[in-house]
């Protein structure tokens, strides 16, 4: 068998077999095939695409190429959930805590940010002492103690993805649907969960700008679930703003904290009891209503609160930074962006919101960039308010004052204004599960 072959074959818009499938992955992971061949099969599969079955295929190659977690000692109900990034996503925080309050297990790979802000790893790491560098038998042992662990992702799992978008990152072959969902969930696989619940996110602060294409993502990673045994679903929502107020790493955290405590912006809270509510009817065959009313119960007795407690203390975390926000450190330097002119805020162009948090030092711009945690942006105002002249519109958190007067400049750039309300735009778009 000969990658040039293959090469061709999808060049002319062929089906690849499983067996042709495994031999390109494995080639590639080993060193066997190089980079320019599989620089030319990526760039086919942009212009030709792939069936179903070829991106379950690949996906589950993907996967096997590096080492897989087995989380059957921890039960059948282990559920995982993935984002596909945004600007202010803080939901594991939020909506993991209340999966395990509803009986589901927790035992959840992280990753680090690289752009707008952190990773939820970054976020977490926030908390002065927790730790998310765990071997797998304290993994295990936190999830079995508190139901819920959330670590650093393996340099292990899942080597060939980490290989093919290196080189697709470089050969503007990013865009193609079954690439990306297969980058994704040959992650997810590897992780080992039983239960995947996605959060497919479009609008000027997503990956897929337009809801279509969102929608065919989220379809095609469902489908890849079923196919590789796992259960799976994905809501499409929107990141036309950003999610919550808060953006910036130890600034998430307090606001999802504040949110397990019954507060919080509702728009975390919606899109958390969706994707809690959507992992609890896919894992226990429940009716969504009756998933959500549960979700919702969780949230109000203060059982999810326990649950991220018991995880950050199990990890290392300093208790008393969560119970006592008084005792959370603050930026050096904060200053208020005001608006220039009574109005409506018509809309946010969130990936330049994003760009404006990662100014003050909340992101990284390089993988050797240094995040600082307490630096960010927290909204007052967001799409469809309504603000004087002058009326803070939200405040910058920065180590520094240049750097904070960047964020202001560049989230002041950000924002459209209007004589007249904006029509509202619904954050929950669509729900996919297996059967729809």
């Amino acid at each position: 068998m000969r990658m040039y072959d293959l090469i061709t074959k999808k060049k002319l818009g062929e089906e690849l077999s499983p067996r042709e499938i495994a031999f390109m992955v494995e080639g590639y992971t080993k060193g066997d095939i190089p980079d320019y061949q599989m620089s030319a099969m990526c760039m086919a599969i942009c212009f030709r695409g792939m069936t179903h079955r070829e991106t379950a295929d690949l996906t589950q190659y993907m996967a096997q190429s590096g080492a897989q977690v087995d989380l059957s000692p921890l039960g059948e109900l282990t559920v995982d959930k993935h984002s596909t990034g945004g600007v202010g996503d803080k939901t594991t925080l939020v909506a993991e805590p209340m999966a395990a309050a509803c009986g589901l297990t927790v035992a959840k790979m992280s990753g680090r940010g690289l752009g707008f802000t952190g990773g939820t790893i970054d976020k977490l790491e926030s908390i002065p002492g927790f730790r998310t560098d765990l071997s797998q038998q304290e993994f295990f042992d936190v999830v079995k103690e508190a139901g819920i662990a959330v670590v650093g992702q393996s340099a292990d799992l899942a080597p060939a993805d980490k290989k093919m978008y290196a080189l697709r990152d470089v050969t503007a072959t990013v865009d193609s649907i079954p690439l990306i969902a297969s980058s994704i969930m040959s992650k997810k696989l590897a992780a080992g969960a039983k239960v995947i619940e996605l959060d497919v996110k479009c609008g000027s602060g997503a990956f897929m700008q337009d809801r279509e294409q969102a929608e065919l993502l989220a379809k095609t990673m469902v489908e890849i679930g079923s196919r590789n045994g796992r259960n799976t679903s994905a809501w499409i929502t929107n990141m036309d703003q950003p999610l919550g107020l808060a953006i910036g790493n130890a600034l998430e955290v307090n606001e999802a904290i504040e949110t397990l405590q019954g507060g919080g912006p509702e728009d975390l809270k919606e899109l958390c009891v969706c994707l809690c509510a959507g992992a609890l009817s896919t894992a226990k065959n429940m009716p969504l209503d009756v998933a959500r009313e549960k979700t919702l119960q969780v949230l109000a007795d203060g059982s999810a609160l326990q649950k991220f407690r018991r995880m950050v203390a199990a990890q290392g975390g300093d208790l008393e930074w969560v119970d006592h926000p008084e005792k959370r450190q603050q930026a050096a330097v904060c200053l208020e962006a005001k608006a220039p002119a009574s109005g409506w805020i018509a809309h946010m162009d969130t990936a330049a919101v994003g760009i404006a948090s990662m100014l003050t030092g909340a992101g990284r711009e390089t993988k050797e960039s240094t995040i600082d945690p307490l630096a960010g942006i927290l909204l007052c105002k967001k799409t469809g308010a309504y603000a004087e002249a002058g009326e803070t519109i939200a405040k910058v958190y920065a180590a520094d004052e240049t750097k904070a007067q960047a964020g202001v400049e560049k989230l002041l750039a950000a924002i459209t204004w209007s004589d007249n309300q904006p029509e509202h735009i619904p954050l929950i778009l669509g729900h996919i599960t297996a059967e729809n």
